[in-house]
């Protein structure tokens, strides 16, 4: 017998896993770049960049076979992603890199 997650916990796993990468990984990038003296616009596109990267295999897959499983995927990483790069500035900026 096949059971499979509902799309809720799939999307909110994913969603969760791309905060934490991308939320801990933008604050550490900040402290980095303070330190080496880099812009943080300069920090905040490549950030973006990456978080494509990340989301491009379920885009493709989507994209090229209509894969219900993959948009699941990519909204999860998506909206994951999304939240990430838009709080990590203000949690960077109360710690004082920004």
């Amino acid at each position: 017998m096949f059971h499979a997650f509902p799309d809720e916990y799939v999307r909110a796993q994913l969603a969760v896993g791309a905060l934490v990468l991308f939320g801990v990984s933008r604050v550490i990038g900040a402290a980095v770049g303070v330190q080496r003296g880099w812009r943080i616009s300069t920090l905040t596109r490549c950030f973006i960049g990456a978080a494509v990267v990340f989301c491009l295999p379920q885009l493709v897959d989507w994209v090229a076979y209509a894969s219900h499983g993959a948009l699941v995927e990519l909204q999860g990483k998506a909206a994951g992603c999304a939240v990430a790069l838009f709080c990590a500035p203000i949690v960077s900026h109360k710690l004082g890199y920004e």
